[in-house]
């Protein structure tokens, strides 16, 4: 599925951006990340590992501590940038729905900014698990 984002290209290229700000001496796998809240302001992340790699902290998941730490609590749009043009694992799936809806998109994007995919994220992660109020 894809989306027109207005300045995708944009957007693309700031997630390539911080992959290379990336701390990943141990796998050599950058990865970056851009979420867009629903008012359209850019949030990012890159991964920060750790040699107890427990403690390794993904791209998306330090975009979203950013984002909530901003006072965002609704995403639109993610984009991902890695070697391989990954979508997120699924932990950062998990913790990316918590703050998304039905709607929201995640791109991923390889280093070069040439392969782009882009699914919903209710596509990569059906039937997440939401606490029932």
């Amino acid at each position: 599925m894809q989306q027109n984002l207005p300045h995708q290209d944009h957007y693309f290229q700031l997630a390539v951006e911080m992959a290379d700000l990336a701390h990943a001496p141990y796998s050599s796998f950058p990865v970056g990340c851009v979420i867009l809240d629903e008012g359209g302001q850019p949030h990012t992340g890159c991964n920060v590992e750790n040699a107890s790699l427990g403690l390794t902290m993904c791209a998306e998941r330090v975009a979203t501590g950013n984002a909530i730490s901003s006072g965002a609590r609704r995403f639109d749009t993610i984009i991902v940038a890695s070697p391989d043009a990954v979508s997120p694992c699924g932990a950062c799936r998990q913790v990316l729905a918590e703050f998304s809806h039905d709607q929201t998109m995640v791109f991923a994007v390889d280093l070069n900014g040439q392969r782009k995919t882009g699914h919903l994220l209710s596509e990569l992660l059906p039937n997440q698990f939401k606490l029932q109020s």
